[in-house]
This record gives C-alpha cells, sequence and structure tokens, in this order.
C-alpha cells in the first residue's frame, strides 16, 4: 500500500504553523530571559549598594578601634595621671597655688 502524501497547500500551512509556534517560543524565551536579567541587575544594584554601606562602617569601626587603643595608652600616661587628679580628686603640688574664679 503506498501512502498518499499531502496536498502541497496543507504541508505549507503547517509549516508555517511550525515556525509561528518556534518564533513564539523563542519570543518567550527571550522574555523570560530579559525579564530575568533586569531582576538580577536589580539585586546586584542593591548588593553593591549594601557592600559600600558595610565598608563604611567597617572603616568606621577601624577608626574607632584606633581611637579607643590611643585613649588606651594614654590613661596610662603620667599627664592623664595628673589631670584626673587634678579634676575629680582636687590634688594640688606642694606650694602651688589654686586661684578660682567665683
Amino acid at each position: 500500500m503506498a501512502r498518499r502524501q499531502k496536498p502541497a497547500i496543507h504541508r505549507k500551512r503547517q509549516n508555517r504553523f511550525s515556525m509561528l509556534l518556534a518564533v513564539l517560543v523563542v519570543l518567550s524565551l527571550l522574555a523570560v530571559v530579559t525579564i530575568g536579567s533586569f531582576s538580577m541587575r536589580a539585586r546586584l544594584t542593591d548588593y553593591q549598594e549594601r557592600q559600600a554601606h558595610l565598608e563604611e562602617q567597617i572603616a568606621a569601626e577601624h577608626e574607632r578601634s584606633a581611637e579607643i587603643e590611643n585613649e588606651e595608652k594614654y590613661t596610662h600616661t603620667m599627664k592623664y595621671i595628673e589631670e584626673t587628679a587634678r579634676k575629680r580628686l582636687g590634688l594640688i603640688y606642694p606650694g602651688e597655688q589654686i586661684f578660682r574664679r567665683k
């Protein structure tokens, strides 16, 4: 039994429908990828801003740490001890006179 071939018009329609379907699939994939790309760029921007903010915080904490170290060194000096004794305890050197404002 010989198989009958479909008429040429029917094959053209089927080819056009297949091509249209393929184009729609490609366009839908392109749309999905584009939307995903915009979403990823937005997240990337957010992450970059967050990273910059965290780097600023790290720099501020390093500065604060350095200030604390300097303050600790200063508290072990004679100058600090003398200033504290004068301010908090009201101590003076022998023979020294204090003038106070009224």
